[in-house]
């Protein structure tokens, strides 16, 4: 590789129009060093050089290349202008320029730069779509329009420039005009790709018969031509012809031609983008065409996962699930088919399979995210055990990562007092804070459970401050905050905190209504407090 790269500098440098007064052996030298990324090497050489003879435009051009290579654009921006100027008729020099201009300043000084580039190198293609790309981004549209004149002109009238015509016409508002340039070009030539495009851009105004004739011109050029077969089945589906729009969409589904992708992501977008009403109303062709993909695909893991997405958007868990299941089956290495599975496991409250998997996935993986997978279920099938395990399990093999730690012992703690040990509950709560004093979720547990016993208020109330502090519209924090307020006999404290709370939540949870009743009570408000007390009756009911 050493050998290649400095042919390469020796070959470079020989190219140069000023090889001959600008030291040879210098000059190969630093563009070797900047060939092996030796960049401070190479600025050090370069700077020697322009600095002996400034009209050097090689070594300026090289120093401005450096300059890129340290991340230093404003000051290669400089050197290669200066390269530019010495060798106006250098394409590659002026060139570079435009596109750092292009990078480092705005839209306007890069058109500028590009305009004179394009009318001193007419013959450089590329340069006029470049050009064409900045009008379109600055929305210069009838600069752009006059750019594809001028490409036409000295480069004849083809498919790229219409389709580009149009896409300029179509941005800039003129949807009419633009169905125009590519209906001139569909009278005098044949593309598949432009009749679907005109199919789209009829579909686009609600013109469903015309785009329907057009999509059909299309197909009949080339019967695999997929946008033209999704444009057709949007118009079907537009006009409610819903046998033609399933029938269609079979064909594309049940096609060898379409990539497996394409077929997933249909079916995700069917949930994303139709009326529940419309997919509810025609599930049976939905599933017909998630059926057909997955047996011609049955092993892909990402049509696998789509197609679990649409059975589970539209209500249909059993086989989401199998979806799911299959495909960590089929790619038991693969840790986020697993993670996925998990989630859908989870999102189902089936707790006993989300221990027993993510288990497993952790013995697999080596990955304590699973843990924490683990840690929710039994937390939800009151296992503290296996929660104070796996807490212990992370703080013993992740002793360098602050945040996971301070979770185990957050966890920890909440298990320990769910089995009744606050002495070790707070033990825990205790080690959690010395790793972050600010970590809210154990600061308003410590507090609320210290608030229950009666304990410790003054540090209940200090740790409770903070978490109101720091998340001023949580109503669980409000209700922890006003609840000590009222323990410590500060009920008009107290009152705003849970009045805040009932508008962020407040009012979906029965404890935190009862709590605002007793405040309630207490300020002698009886009959706010009552009605406050019903609806946490009732909310304990649903």
């Amino acid at each position: 590789m050493r050998r290649i790269l400095t042919v390469l500098a020796l070959a470079l440098a020989a190219f140069s129009p000023l090889r001959a007064q600008q030291g040879d052996e210098a000059f190969v030298d630093a563009v070797t060093a900047y060939s092996y990324g030796l960049y401070a090497k190479a600025r050090i050489n370069l700077e020697a050089l322009v600095a002996a003879n400034p009209a050097n435009d090689a070594a300026w051009y090289y120093l401005g290349l450096t300059n890129i290579g340290e991340k230093n654009y404003r000051e290669a921006a400089k050197c290669i202008s200066k390269a530019a100027e010495l060798d106006r008729n250098n394409y590659w020099y002026r060139h570079y320029f435009a596109r750092l201009v292009l990078a480092t300043e705005d839209s306007q000084s890069a058109i500028a730069v590009y305009e004179e580039l394009v009318k001193d190198f007419p013959g450089r293609n590329n340069l006029s779509y470049e050009l064409l790309d900045l009008y379109m981004g600055a929305k210069e549209y009838d600069k752009a329009l006059k750019c594809i004149d001028d490409i036409e002109t000295a480069r004849g009238y083809s498919e790229m420039t219409v389709r580009t015509r149009y896409q300029v016409l179509e941005q800039s508002g003129q949807q009419d005009k633009a169905i125009e340039v590519l209906e001139q070009f569909n009278s005098e030539y044949a593309s598949a790709e432009l009749l679907s495009l005109t199919g789209d851009g009829y579909l686009a105004d609600y013109r469903d018969s015309l785009a329907l004739c057009r999509y059909k011109e299309a197909l009949a050029l080339d019967s695999r031509y997929m946008p033209a077969v999704l444009g057709m089945s949007e118009v079907y589906r537009h006009m409610r012809r819903y046998d033609d729009y399933f029938s269609t969409l079979e064909g594309l589904f049940t096609s060898a031609d379409v990539p497996v992708q394409t077929k997933g992501m249909y079916l995700r977008n069917v949930v994303k983008s139709l009326d529940p009403k419309m997919i509810r109303g025609h599930l049976a062709g939905y599933d017909s065409l998630a059926v057909k993909a997955l047996r011609m695909h049955p092993a892909d893991s990402t049509l696998l996962q789509d197609a679990g997405a649409f059975y589970y958007a539209t209500g249909q868990k059993k086989e989401a699930g199998e979806c799911f299941l299959k495909a960590t089956l089929l790619y038991p290495e693969s840790i986020s088919l697993c993670a996925t599975h998990l989630q859908f496991l989870a999102l189902e409250e089936d707790w006993e399979a989300v221990m027993t998997a993510s288990q497993d996935a952790y013995r697999r993986f080596d990955d304590p995210g699973f843990l924490d997978y683990s840690s929710m279920a039994a937390f939800n099938v009151k296992d503290y055990d296996t929660v104070i395990s796996n807490g212990h399990e992370i703080l013993s093999r992740y002793k360098t990562d602050k945040q996971r730690c301070v979770n185990a012992w957050s966890a920890i703690g909440d298990a320990y007092h769910e089995k009744g040990n606050s002495k070790a509950a707070y033990k825990a709560y205790d080690k959690a804070l010395r790793l972050n004093p600010d970590f809210v979720p154990v600061l308003n547990n410590y507090a609320y459970y210290l608030s229950i016993e009666g304990k410790k208020l003054k540090k209940a109330y200090a740790m409770s401050k903070k978490t109101v502090e720091a998340e001023p519209d949580n109503a669980t924090y409000l209700d922890t905050f006003g609840w000590i307020l009222h323990l410590m006999g500060k009920d008009l404290e107290a009152k705003p905190f849970f009045k805040h709370a009932m508008l962020y939540g407040g009012k979906d949870s029965a404890v935190i209504l009862r709590h605002y009743a007793e405040v309630l009570s207490a300020l002698g408000e009886t009959s706010l407090a009552k009605t406050y007390e019903n609806m946490a009756a009732a909310r304990e009911k649903q």
